[in-house]
Formats: C-alpha cells, sequence, structure tokens
C-alpha cells in the first residue's frame, strides 16, 4: 500500500488528432503526419498534464511485461555491465568498447524481473544502443545533432520503437515477425508465444526528465495509435530500403494510465515491448526551479571563473527568489534543496567564494548541476520470456 499520495501531474507530449489521416496501405488504422525532429523534437506535438504513478513511492503497483507491457529488471549481480555502466555515468559519453562491453555482458544473460517473470536473453540488437542526456524541464545539454550513439536527447513524445508489420522487421524477417512475436496492434495481437523483441532502458541516473511508460490495457489502439515512418539517416546506418522505420506516435486519451520512478540509477532497468508500449520523457512538477536553479549555478561558476563578485553576488541574490512547488518528488526536491544550498553558500560571502574558496565550490556546483541530469542508455534484445 502506499503511504503517500505518490500520483503526479507530469507533462508529456502527444500527437494532435489534427496530425494524423487514415492510413492508406492499412486502413482503418491512422496515420502520423510527418515530423521535422521525429519523436525527439518539439515540433508538432501537443503537451498534456497526465496523472502518473510514482513506482517509488508507490509498491502495490504490480508492473509486469505480458500484462502492462513493462516491467523493472534488477541489475545488481551483473558485475560487468555494473561496471561499465558507471564508467559510462562518469565519462558522461558511451564509447566503442563500452558499448561492446554491454552487449557482452547481456548475451545470454538471465534477467530477473520484479515481477517475478526471467527473461534469457537470446539476441542483443547490432543497432539502437545509444545514450540519452536531458536536463531538467528539457534544458539541452547535448549538441543540436546526435554524432552516433551519443548527444542524443529526450524523445519529447509518446511513441512506440517498431511496427511489428513495418520496415525493418518486414525485410528482416520475410514478413514473419508478427507470428513469432508477442505483440499488441491497432490491427491485430500475438499472446500465444513467450518470444519478445524489447527494449533495455537502463537509467544511469535519473531524477528529472522520468521515462513514462503507459499501461497498454489502457490504450485504445484503434483510436490512439497512428503509424508513423522515422527517417533513421541521422542516426543509423542501414540500406536505402530500410532508412525509414515504421514506429508508432499516439494520441492522448483520457482513460489512458501512467507509471515512471522518480529515482532511478544503473541498479535497476525498464524492459519494456518493443511492438507495442507507449513510452517518453515526462517533465515533473518541480523541474522549472530545478533548470533556474541549474542555470544560476552556472552562471555563478562563470563569474567565479572571470573574478567578477558583484556578478557572483547578482545570480546569487536573483536565485533566492525561487520557490518549490508543494507537489514534488522527494528525489528532486533534495536536489533542488543542494543547488540553493550551494547559491546561498556563495551570496553569503562573494568575495571569498571567488578567491580561496573558488576551487571547492565550483566543484559541489558541478555535483550539484550534475545530478539533475538525466543520463541513460538503451538498447534492443530479442528475449524468451517464462511464462
Amino acid at each position: 500500500m502506499a503511504l503517500v499520495d505518490a500520483t503526479y501531474g507530469v507533462e508529456l507530449g502527444f500527437t494532435p488528432r489534427s496530425r494524423t489521416y487514415p492510413d492508406p496501405d492499412r486502413p482503418p488504422l491512422l496515420r502520423a503526419r510527418a515530423r521535422e525532429a521525429g519523436p525527439y523534437g518539439d515540433d508538432g506535438i501537443e503537451v498534456r498534464t497526465c496523472e502518473a504513478i510514482d513506482g517509488v513511492q508507490d509498491d502495490a503497483v504490480q508492473v509486469d511485461l505480458f500484462e502492462l507491457g513493462f516491467d523493472q529488471v534488477d541489475l545488481t549481480d551483473h558485475d560487468a555491465l555494473q561496471r561499465t555502466c558507471a564508467n559510462v555515468r562518469q565519462a558522461g559519453r558511451i564509447s566503442d568498447a563500452d558499448a561492446t562491453a554491454i552487449r557482452a555482458s547481456l548475451d545470454g544473460a538471465v534477467l530477473a524481473c520484479s515481477s517475478g517473470r526471467r527473461l534469457t536473453v537470446l539476441h542483443v540488437a547490432d543497432e539502437g544502443l545509444i545514450m540519452r542526456s536531458a536536463g531538467p524541464n528539457r534544458l539541452s545539454v547535448v549538441g543540436p545533432r546526435s554524432t552516433g550513439m551519443n548527444g542524443h536527447g529526450p524523445a519529447t513524445s509518446v511513441h512506440g520503437d517498431q511496427d511489428v508489420h513495418g520496415t525493418p522487421l518486414l525485410q528482416l524477417m520475410d514478413g514473419r515477425a508478427p507470428e513469432l512475436f508477442r505483440h499488441d496492434s491497432p490491427d491485430g495481437s500475438n499472446h500465444d508465444v513467450s518470444m519478445m523483441l524489447v527494449n533495455l532502458w537502463i537509467p544511469l541516473q535519473q531524477i528529472t526528465q522520468p521515462l513514462v511508460l503507459g499501461d497498454g490495457r489502457s490504450i485504445d489502439r484503434p483510436r490512439h495509435q497512428a503509424r508513423y515512418g522515422l527517417p533513421t539517416d541521422s542516426f543509423l546506418d542501414r540500406d536505402d530500403d530500410q532508412n525509414v522505420n515504421d514506429i508508432w506516435a499516439f494520441l492522448h486519451g483520457p482513460d489512458q494510465r501512467w507509471y515512471f520512478r522518480s529515482e532511478m540509477d544503473h541498479r535497476s532497468a525498464y524492459v519494456f515491448d518493443t511492438l507495442s508500449t507507449p513510452h517518453g520523457s515526462a517533465v515533473l512538477p518541480g523541474e522549472d526551479v530545478a533548470e533556474r536553479c541549474y542555470l544560476a549555478l552556472e552562471a555563478a561558476e562563470a563569474a567565479i571563473e572571470r573574478g567578477e563578485v558583484a556578478e557572483l553576488a547578482r545570480v546569487a541574490s536573483e536565485a533566492g527568489e525561487l520557490e518549490v512547488p508543494d507537489r514534488v518528488t522527494p528525489a528532486l526536491r533534495q536536489a533542488i534543496a543542494d543547488m540553493v544550498a550551494r547559491l546561498e553558500e556563495a551570496g553569503a560571502d562573494p568575495a571569498r567564494t571567488c578567491s580561496g574558496g573558488a576551487e571547492a565550490w565550483v566543484t559541489a556546483s558541478r555535483d550539484a548541476r550534475r545530478r539533475v541530469v538525466r543520463m541513460s542508455v538503451e538498447l534492443r534484445m530479442v528475449v524468451a520470456a517464462d511464462v
């Protein structure tokens, strides 16, 4: 039972109905119109505030890969994977060697889910292993374009990663994917097999921009799930007949149920159905305050580097007017408090902070800022799930 109210109003991006039309190839499905940045930009989406349950504070929620479409995986016993994830978190990027180590540590592994299910990894996909980074309130902490596995921002709209009937599964599996993989689609399903194509989402650290997942049973798929062609030229090396990935966009519906965890690191991960589960990053209440703190600390660090005592005093003084909303997750509230403490410390004696205490203060400031940056690694696998 939940001891506190664990439901929060989170901001999620959806495809507007005005940007869909009847799919001429697979009636009566919907198709979403092209977006310049796909599910990773903010063009052509509508932001809705949706109630989402925080699994950290409410352990009564029983997630299950078969029933809801997602589950939580315990990774603490996978030592090689833990070491690699810690290295990636420290470096802030993933290298080719890291990617090789992650794939090797998962190949053939048996993963224990919180539901009690066990997943045997049959295959780790060659493509699709990427790292995402996002600042609070969708503050960009990466460049304008991704570079290989790195430089990816958060997914700003709710989507599903693969159409079981579409590219590239159609070509790679000669059209047999719907009969081989468990899935739920607007025009069909397969609940008779235990083999699944899944995403493993490993948070290196996450208290802002959480991954939010939808309960598949609450989705009206014919009305709220639309085919979408995602160009992959910028981040995947594919043959010409496979460079548009057939995925799913989702419209908002009043009966949809959403779940997240307010604090995670790489000791646990989400596993979810690549072919069916709606998901996307969300903005939590209080992330706007965290963003202002982050930017104030960044400005204070720059003022110290230039030796500008008056500018440091001004930045610290303005940050003192911040107000934290009542409904903030405990982890985010603590992170904001830590950033505010650094600003108050600088404002109390800006001259000293700019001189003898500069190095220690800047180190503490950067650590506090880094804490509110969400970093995650994701990859795709074929698994056999026990029944």
